[in-house]
């Protein structure tokens, strides 16, 4: 079981920096949780394979389930994080925030 990624760790890296630059928090939220889930979803794949069937069935049916909602709630927030992206109008080759929302958070 693998996560379908539509933004690398480094894409992430830059809307965190964009999004800090200008004081926009939200997206940067956004990405902060995905980056959260790619970490829990990779804990639980290493749960697994450290798991013999024949010690603890159980362990394995949780990391299992739990990976698996893992993998749901990812897909959700990187789906989310595009809409906001788009939304807002960010040059999604540059991963660059859009000058009218740096002159709104500046006005501010």
């Amino acid at each position: 079981m693998n996560l379908d990624n539509k933004f690398t760790s480094l894409q992430l890296a830059i809307i965190n920096d964009q999004a800090v630059l200008y004081n926009c928090a939200c997206p940067v939220h956004v990405s902060m949780q995905i980056t959260n889930l790619r970490k829990l979803f990779e804990y639980e794949k290493n749960c697994m394979k450290n798991e013999t069937p024949a010690e603890n069935a159980v362990q394995i049916l949780v990391h299992k389930r739990i990976a698996e909602v893992t993998k749901q709630a990812h897909q959700l927030m990187e789906d989310c994080l595009d809409e906001i992206l788009e939304l807002e109008g960010w040059d999604k080759t540059k991963l660059e925030m859009p000058a009218g929302i740096r002159k709104l958070i500046e006005k501010n």
